[in-house]
């Protein structure tokens, strides 16, 4: 590990921001990708509207992935001492085994905007 921060609080603030881009980076890059129908069935259930189009479905799942962020106060990763200065290394050091079960290959940008946005 590049920072002294707990698994789970990686986890929980990032997975609103990877979320949307993943969905995003299928959305412009496969959008057949059948991750995005699995995104959208949680979106409906989370938001309890089975009616919405896969399009609203995913940006329900978003909303409420950001909504949980914030109220769960979750920590941003500069409470751990992340700068924007170490983003670069975060990117070179996440091709490891978690992106391996990433629905898409994300691009360099896409993942320092990720890390980014939870600082």
């Amino acid at each position: 590990a590049l920072f002294p921060i707990p698994h789970g609080v990686v986890c929980g603030t990032l997975v609103a921001a990877a979320t949307e881009t993943n969905i995003g980076a299928m959305r412009a890059r496969e959008p057949q990708h059948p991750a995005l129908g699995k995104y959208a069935a949680v979106g409906r259930l989370m938001s309890d509207h089975q009616e919405f189009s896969e399009d609203e479905a995913l940006q329900a799942l978003v909303e409420q992935l950001q909504s949980w962020t914030i109220t769960m106060g979750l920590a941003r990763l500069g409470r751990y001492g992340v700068r924007s200065e170490d983003i670069g290394r975060i990117v070179a050091d996440s091709r490891g085994s978690s992106m391996k079960t990433n629905p898409i290959v994300l691009e360099d940008e896409e993942i320092a905007r990720i890390v980014e946005e939870r600082l």
